[in-house]
């Protein structure tokens, strides 16, 4: 039986994102596998304890800012621990640690860019993003074990550390079990009040990060909002108004906003009823590493539309309509098929559904437990 840490920092906050979804739901999948290693989970303290100790999982919460918690208190309970390995899984790890390391590198952005220089950053992702930089060129480079997402993000992270080549594994993120078309009535209606959602709209779930091509998502909904006669709205997710509205206003599209919903914060486990009235899912970023939106809209059974580059083609295979992301025409364009024409909806959903099937959390864990086995 190993003694393996799972750092999963961030799994306990209200608002979880990318990454903690991904901790998240591989510590689901290898406790439902696993009843052969004794895993320790370290956690910093939040609001929503999704995740508890059982038989052979201990979950370890202490309440400290990120660089603490994660240079100092980890590598000193990874000692006292006695861990056979320690796998760090959103990015980064500690400088310095004792025991034989696996750092999941989800992808290398702050390193392709300096935060301080590049534009579109808040102060928090600046800050965040210079600790990735300054970290992972330190720490990464000495891990055991280093995996990615993509076998496009690969070739990324080979830019900037090819000596770790030996050592980069790929290790595909799943889909949800409970990603799946919703038809249930009640659930239904019950997401449709609690949301406030319209009758018809598309779908976009970004943020604030300049990759997730906001600004062309807007110009995109203006050129189908008039050529449909503004019958579809746009439903957007955690996206503050008033960023929305200062880009619609530099582009002299401030008639748009009042065809805009802002549903605020959506609990992981409403999406799919949410994602299931979607006509269509528009997700069409500037860079992803992987981009578990795409695969969750397709299991729902909602069309999607994503980019041609990165690692985009690699997850939607021929599923997705693909798109130029810098041509805001092209975007509608596609989403304008998707409305006009029946069959070829129904023919991106079927697809989509298979495609979905090719992604879950416990092919990813299963492949996960070799990798801790080769380290023990």
């Amino acid at each position: 039986m190993a003694r393996i840490g799972f750092e999963a920092q961030r799994i306990f906050r209200a608002k979880k994102h990318g990454m903690d979804f991904v901790a998240l739901e591989l510590l689901k999948a290898l406790s439902r596998l696993d009843k052969d290693n004794e895993y320790f989970v370290y956690v910093n303290e939040g609001d929503d304890p999704c995740f508890q100790s059982s038989e052979n999982f201990h979950v370890i919460v202490h309440k400290a800012p990120y660089p603490i918690w994660e240079q100092v208190w980890l590598p000193k309970q990874a000692k006292a621990d006695h861990l056979d390995i320690l796998h760090c899984t959103s990015n980064t790890a500690p400088l310095r640690v004792s025991v034989p390391l696996i750092v999941t590198l989800h992808d290398v952005i702050y390193l392709e860019k300096n935060p301080l220089f590049a534009p579109g950053y808040t102060p928090y992702q600046r800050f965040g993003n210079l600790y990735r930089r300054f970290v992972v060129k330190s720490a990464v480079p000495l891990a055991n074990r280093v995996l990615t997402v993509s076998n496009y993000e690969v070739q990324n992270v080979l830019r900037f550390l090819p000596q770790i080549k030996d050592r980069l594994f790929v290790l595909y993120n799943g889909v949800g079990a409970h990603f799946k078309k919703v038809t249930d009535p009640s659930e239904i209606e019950h997401t449709r009040m609690k949301y406030h959602l319209p009758e018809k709209f598309v779908m976009f779930l970004g943020n604030t990060d300049p990759k997730k091509n906001t600004e062309n998502t807007l110009k995109a909904y203006a050129i189908l909002a008039k050529k449909t006669e503004f019958r579809f709205k746009l439903l957007l997710g955690d996206l503050d108004k008033q960023f929305v509205k200062n880009i619609l206003d530099r582009n002299g599209l401030s008639d748009l906003f009042d065809h805009i919903y802002f549903t605020g914060y959506i609990r992981n486990t409403d999406l799919p009823a949410i994602i299931s009235q979607a006509e269509a899912f528009m997700y069409p970023s500037l860079r992803e590493s992987f981009g578990i939106p795409i695969i969750e809209a397709m299991a729902c059974g909602t069309p999607v539309i994503t980019s041609n580059v990165t690692s985009m083609p690699e997850v939607a295979g021929n599923a997705a309509l693909l798109v130029n992301p810098e041509n805001p025409g092209e975007i509608a364009d596609a989403v304008m098929r998707i409305l006009n024409d029946t069959s070829l909806r129904m023919l991106y959903i079927e697809r989509g559904i298979e495609r979905a099937r090719a992604f879950n959390w416990e092919n990813s864990a299963t492949q996960l437990m070799k990798h801790y086995k080769d380290l023990t």
